[in-house]
């Protein structure tokens, strides 16, 4: 399964859309996840052109989008897999410890905020965070995420 993974993409602030380069990376996911920083739900839709399976949290800048429309976390199911998802606060220190502290008992957890791409293993669960796919504020470059879950989750940044 492929799982294409988005966060801070703060449209309309950085750009009109969902770049195209983007949507070719992601062409052919099964499931397309956002950590949050959506802004204006139209982001949803567009990233439903490519696979109606969407998954998505509420972050910080979110204040547009409906309460209730999403949630500030979940946990979702992908094959034997438990995926925590969220998108994060507070400063980029210490993230990874704030974020494993919402999540219990998952394979990996999936995140957002601080624009910095993150792939790591900790005590055996994957730390996910595809950093920002619009701004450079942060990081160097604009990055997204892969995840290939098969009988194991492998996980990639990608520079667009």
């Amino acid at each position: 399964m492929k799982i294409g993974v988005i966060s801070d993409t703060h449209i309309p602030g950085n750009c009109g859309q969902i770049p195209d380069n983007i949507i070719a990376h992601f062409s052919g996911a099964d499931m397309i996840i956002h950590a949050g920083d959506i802004t204006e739900l139209g982001v949803l839709e567009q990233l439903a052109l490519i696979t109606p399976n969407i998954e998505a949290v509420r972050g910080n800048m979110d204040s547009e989008i409906p309460q209730g429309r999403l949630p500030f976390k979940k946990v979702i199911t992908v094959g034997e897999f438990r995926i925590g998802v969220t998108h994060g606060s507070g400063a980029p220190k210490r993230l990874l410890e704030r974020v494993a502290n919402e999540f219990k008992n998952v394979d990996a957890i999936i995140f957002g905020h601080s624009h910095i791409p993150v792939n790591e293993i900790k005590n055996g669960v994957l730390f996910f965070n595809p950093g920002s796919a619009t701004d450079t504020v942060m990081a160097k470059k604009k990055t997204i995420g892969i995840l290939k879950i098969s009988d194991k989750i492998e996980a990639e940044i990608i520079s667009v």
